[in-house]
């Protein structure tokens, strides 16, 4: 009985751990065919201001892992939920230019296949234009696969001036600071400047004055060893005039 259900137990280990492999297949495949899909993108920022009257460019790129083949593409304005089709055509290849059929007449096709371009231009732009507009797009190749990013467009009367005030106080400030930190680490330098010099001056009066001691003091190697001392200089006074005294005598002997 132990035997038998310690079977059982391996074989629904290895069956949970089929599950777990399986799964871990499943979601990599996934996750290649999700890297290998096409990808449709109207730029970083998804949303433009336009004064009435002026022309404004729609942009959208396409990107595929896998290539394109018979690359179907439209764009579509948003009116009140209702989508009107402004233009699409089909890329038939990679680099090939597409045949657009443009609805509207004042779009404009400015993109290029050979750089996944399928922008559009938008002339005289009115109040009636603001809104969203869709950039959509189908590959064969990935199924017929849908793709799409939206572009939203407002348009006003004059465009707003930006308050640069916050930025300018940001800057002021940074500069000010860095200023500050260049002034320190000059005064730094001329302050350290200043105490080296008068640390030079100090080591020199020291050694000025220790050579003046010596001398005073008659040391060994200072320049009173060529002078005498006063009692030396009385002996040899007392002895020259002793030696006089002898000469005298010797004189008046003779």
């Amino acid at each position: 009985m132990e035997l038998q259900h310690r079977r059982s137990f391996l074989h629904r280990c290895a069956r949970s751990g089929d599950v777990v492999h399986a799964g871990l297949v499943v979601t990599l495949l996934i996750g290649v065919w999700y890297a290998q899909a096409l990808e449709v993108n109207t730029g970083k920022v998804h949303f433009i201001e336009v004064m009435n009257g002026s022309s404004v460019l729609l942009p959208c790129t396409y990107a595929s892992c896998i290539g394109i083949k018979n690359l179907y593409f439209n764009w579509q304005f948003k009116d009140n939920g209702t989508l009107i089709k402004l233009c699409e055509a089909i890329i038939p290849a990679e680099g090939v230019e597409p045949n657009v059929k443009i609805y509207h007449e004042r779009v404009e096709f400015v993109g290029s296949s050979k750089q996944n371009n399928i922008s559009i231009l938008l002339h005289n732009v009115t109040f009636e234009d603001q809104g969203e507009y869709i950039c959509f797009a189908r590959n064969p190749k990935e199924k017929d696969r849908n793709h799409s990013a939206i572009f939203t467009l407002y348009v006003v009367d004059e465009l707003r001036e930006v308050d640069n005030t916050l930025t300018l106080i940001i800057v002021s400030v940074l500069g000010g600071v860095i200023g500050l930190i260049i002034l320190i680490m000059v005064v730094k330098a001329v302050v350290l400047a200043i105490l080296n010099k008068v640390q030079e001056k100090n080591k020199e009066c020291l050694v000025s004055s220790s050579g003046n001691d010596n001398t005073e003091n008659g040391l060994p190697g200072s320049k009173a060893d060529s002078k005498p001392t006063p009692k030396i200089v009385l002996e040899e006074k007392y002895k020259m005039l002793q030696a006089g005294s002898h000469t005298l005598c010797w004189t008046e002997k003779a």
